[in-house]
């Protein structure tokens, strides 16, 4: 008995080393070498200075920037640690509304954005797409459909004073397609784009 307790208790410290420790090491020294802007988050630098990663949305809520589908991320209430409160984006709280499609608080939630996206975006031209109204399971989605990026391109190029063309060719630009060819769908990511409408104007 003791000497299967032995071979036990030695087999769990070994298969504890090279699956816990060793294995995780060297995937990320694989990573680093291999990948090292993905292994350290996919960040996103100007001037030095980090403004984002290309994995995570942000909130840009300012006329001349192009904005991100919603976020029903939360936070804990400062006020009353019992209590959640909305933080769009919140990284260390990624999830979805849970709501059921039949929810009530969904609907008006919906009914909520669709009204404020018209109100915002008076000269649209195509219908308002589905994903500038339903937030997606993660919370922290930072790509738009391009049907989404043309829905709001009157209101950024009026803003912008850009041609409508002009911000047209610059949103295909950022428009990426399935990835492999196959999975996914076409995206736009909104921290890109709008990045590269501050570097045109800052050119300007």
């Amino acid at each position: 008995m003791l000497k299967q307790l032995k071979q036990s208790i030695l087999a769990t410290l070994m298969l504890t080393v090279l699956g816990g420790l060793a294995y995780p090491l060297a995937m990320t020294g694989v990573a680093e070498a291999l990948f090292p802007t993905q292994a350290h988050g996919s960040l996103v630098e100007r001037n030095g200075q980090v403004v984002g990663s290309t994995l995570i949305g942000q909130t840009f809520t300012g006329p001349t920037y192009f904005h991100p589908r919603p976020s029903a991320t939360t936070d804990t209430d400062p006020a009353d640690a019992t209590k959640q409160i909305p933080a769009p984006y919140n990284a260390a709280n990624s999830g979805a509304s849970n709501a059921a499609p039949s929810a009530k608080s969904l609907a008006q939630d919906v009914a909520d954005r669709i009204a404020a996206l018209k109100a915002e975006n008076p000269n649209a031209r195509i219908a308002l797409p589905v994903d500038l109204v339903t937030a997606s399971g993660s919370g922290l989605d930072p790509d738009i459909s391009p049907a989404a990026a043309e829905y709001q391109l009157p209101r950024v190029a009026a803003a912008r004073g850009m041609s409508e063309a002009d911000l047209k060719r610059l949103v295909a630009q950022h428009t990426e397609g399935r990835t492999f060819g196959v999975l996914g769908e076409s995206h736009v990511n909104v921290l890109a784009l709008n990045l590269a409408l501050d570097q045109g104007a800052a050119k300007q």
